[in-house]
């Protein structure tokens, strides 16, 4: 229908055109300097942790695994209260995936949960920043590092935000971004991996680009000629191109604009629906500064169905985020059943996402609120 208001939408800019639109009337397309741009902008809301984009969230995910050398035989903690990618890029390297629950309130991976998932396998605890609310990253930190792994943060929804007065990005082993179009910030496609480790850092950044090996101190036959490269470990393609980075740095001049609106639409939708019995809002905790990706409404009571349908049949493009990863037929064909997060089941039982995005209108909001306000 005409009037339909989606869940999530980009915010483009006559500034995000003609960024774009230089870098086509330029000599590179791809591997140039707006690359190296974007990491240095993306660097500056990391607090200085150095970036290396690639071409998705899921690229990201798989280059970060790729860093920490995860092989056939590690085991990788994960929250299932996220997309299918954080879990389905561990599998692809052969690691076994062991999901640990999370919070009842912030569906975020519980730390006691995790600890006790940890084995003398586990290589890396995965978190994930759930609809922009920073984990608990400290405690989990110190968990993964009692046990000698890595502390991954899945930070899909979280660029801009903080924890603990710390930037999202500065805090973690590794970091991994996501910017599609509905994220806080956008490539069109893309992603970044951020890590203070330089060793860490090198690796992803070999592996973004297929494991080639251009420097002569570091190859097995430097004296090959000017034209050599070697790869010493397998690497895949996910460089991200200057058009789509020129983008992004000129999104991240308005991140700070983004978060500000961000935080004003969920916060009217709090307040909307506080005297409504039958739902939940989502909590924040302290020391949180979250970059709300996501409004999720816990709605109560097994009425979460037909809210969702009733605001799809008036035109609001309501959304689930997400099915427990284990719950997809890929992992249930691993051996994974029903049941194993309860806390993460229930969340996704009564999770509705509410349309947020900076363009939202007041006015919108109200839409948003009287449709559900009228289904009560």
């Amino acid at each position: 229908m005409a009037d339909f208001l989606p869940y999530g939408r980009q915010s483009i800019s006559d500034a995000d055109i003609e960024a774009v639109v230089a870098v086509l009337r330029g000599d590179w397309l791809t591997t140039g300097p707006a690359v190296q741009q974007f990491e240095t902008d993306l660097a500056a809301h990391t607090g200085g942790t150095p970036a290396v984009a690639v071409t998705s969230g899921t690229a990201a995910l798989h280059v970060a695994y790729a860093a920490a050398g995860i092989k056939p035989g590690d085991e990788v903690v994960v929250s299932p209260m996220t997309f299918v990618a954080t879990a389905a890029t561990a599998a692809l390297f052969g690691a076994k995936v062991v999901f640990a629950d999370v919070e009842a309130d912030t569906g975020n991976l519980a730390v006691e949960a995790a600890a006790a998932a940890v084995t003398e396998r586990t290589k890396v605890v995965a978190a994930v920043d759930y609809a922009g609310h920073p984990a608990e990253l400290d405690a989990l930190g110190k968990l993964a590092h009692h046990a000698g792994a890595l502390l991954l943060e899945d930070a899909a929804h979280s660029v801009g935000g903080a924890w603990q007065g710390r930037p999202v990005g500065s805090i973690a082993d590794l970091t991994t971004f996501s910017f599609f179009p509905t994220k806080n910030l956008t490539t069109a496609e893309g992603g970044a991996v951020v890590t203070p480790d330089a060793h860490l850092l090198d690796r992803a950044r070999k592996f973004r680009n297929h494991g080639l090996v251009r420097d002569r101190a570091e190859q097995r036959y430097p004296d090959e000629g000017g034209w050599h490269q070697e790869v010493h470990e397998f690497g895949l393609n996910y460089r991200l191109p200057d058009v789509l980075c020129a983008l992004g740095s000129s999104q991240l001049t308005r991140l700070a604009e983004f978060k500000k609106r961000r935080a004003e639409i969920h916060a009217r939708y709090t307040a909307a629906f506080a005297d409504v019995d039958g739902v939940a809002t989502p909590p924040s905790r302290p020391g949180a500064d979250p970059v709300w990706h996501l409004y999720p409404l816990r709605v109560l009571e097994g009425r979460r169905k037909a809210l969702f349908e009733h605001l799809r049949g008036v035109g609001i493009g309501v959304q689930v985020n997400y099915i427990p990863v284990y719950w997809h037929p890929v992992f249930e064909d691993l051996g994974y059943r029903r049941g194993l997060c309860p806390n993460a089941e229930a969340y996704y039982e009564q999770e509705l996402s509410l349309p947020l995005f900076p363009s939202l209108t007041d006015a919108d909001v109200d839409r948003v609120v009287d449709a559900v306000r009228a289904f009560y």
